[in-house]
């Protein structure tokens, strides 16, 4: 069936409906292409909007005000009450999205979410577990050093495509434009997004199982005296020298002279986000132990952890903020 309207352009009414033929001529949408169906709408909207400048103005700098405001308040209560800070962000981390990919439908990324979701609630209850189970703690830093992994190779996958596509190289392989894209930004937010959601919840669980050692304390002095034998990450017997070279892995000495399980001080720091002693808090050289730059975390990577941390977590808040002050305001 045709379809017919009217619209207003530069101030002046066309009409397109039924039984005006003498005022203006009738358009059948059927007729159309989509460009022109494009336009007619777009001309629509400069016509519903027309005379709103005004409105616009003050939603703008509410949007901009609100944002301010916001960001004074998250600096504040992230320097003054950093643990609370942390666990409402990693929470509103973890739940955020999937409230948005529940609503569009992407079951992809649901099933990916619901399978970090169960390996992680159980590495995590573990973690929490008093006494604290001698194999625990490899487990963890196991399982988060390889989510750290996986995710980090799929970012830089992702980047890469989402580079190349940028050059033109996707039609070499016959690949469309916006598919390529898709997928590169795609596997990029897929390896940003786990690498920062594992590396929160590996804080956590990294603060628990070295208080529960009793070797760490994050304020104050540790509970427990650390011989040379023993690893403060892990509390378990160090079996190789430092100078020796282990079968299945190395011993590593800070410089404060303090000695660990190499996997367990590299999966202290790079999964961890620690960069001082477990056992007396000195600052870890970590350029001197990461000598591998794949291994290192350095500033701005963390930058944009923390950048894409606000993003996932706070900024659908400020926005929903904003929405309902216009909506007060009557603006909407």
């Amino acid at each position: 069936m045709a379809g017919v309207f009217e619209v207003e352009v530069d101030g002046v009414e066309h009409d397109h409906g039924h039984g005006h033929h003498d005022d203006a001529a009738q358009i059948d949408l059927s007729q159309l292409s989509p460009e022109e169906k494009w336009r007619l709408e777009h001309a629509k909207m400069h016509a519903k909007h027309k005379g709103h400048e005004a409105m616009h103005a003050e939603m703008v700098l509410i949007l901009i005000v609100t944002l301010v405001v916001a960001q004074l308040v998250l600096v504040q209560w992230k320097q003054r009450h950093p643990k609370s800070y942390n666990l409402v962000t990693l929470f509103q981390m973890w739940v955020v999205p999937l409230y948005f990919t529940t609503k569009l439908h992407w079951w992809r990324f649901l099933v990916t979410w619901f399978i970090f979701s169960v390996v992680t609630a159980f590495i995590s209850f573990r973690a929490t577990r008093k006494p604290l189970d001698c194999t625990t703690p490899r487990l963890v830093y196991k399982w988060f050093l390889l989510l750290y992994k996986i995710s980090y190779t799929t970012g830089i996958v992702g980047y890469t495509v989402v580079m190349f596509t940028l050059f033109g190289i996707n039609l070499i392989f016959r690949i469309k434009p916006e598919d390529a894209m898709d997928f590169g930004v795609s596997l990029l937010f897929y390896g940003l997004y786990y690498g920062v959601l594992g590396r929160d919840f590996a804080e956590m669980c990294a603060d628990f199982m070295a208080s529960t050692v009793g070797y760490y304390s994050a304020s104050g002095m540790p509970t427990k005296h650390l011989s040379d034998s023993i690893c403060a990450v892990c509390g378990q017997q160090i079996l190789v020298d430092v100078s020796e070279e282990g079968i299945i892995e190395n011993t590593y000495r800070l410089s404060c002279n303090h000695v660990f399980h190499e996997f367990c001080i590299r999966g202290w720091c790079i999964v961890g986000k620690k960069q001082t002693c477990p056992y007396c808090k000195e600052k870890v050289d970590l350029k001197r132990m990461f000598s591998n730059p794949w291994e290192r975390p350095h500033v701005m990577y963390g930058q944009l952890l923390d950048w894409l941390r606000y993003l996932v977590a706070w900024q659908p808040v400020i926005i929903g903020l904003v929405q309902g002050i216009n909506y007060i305001l009557g603006l909407e």
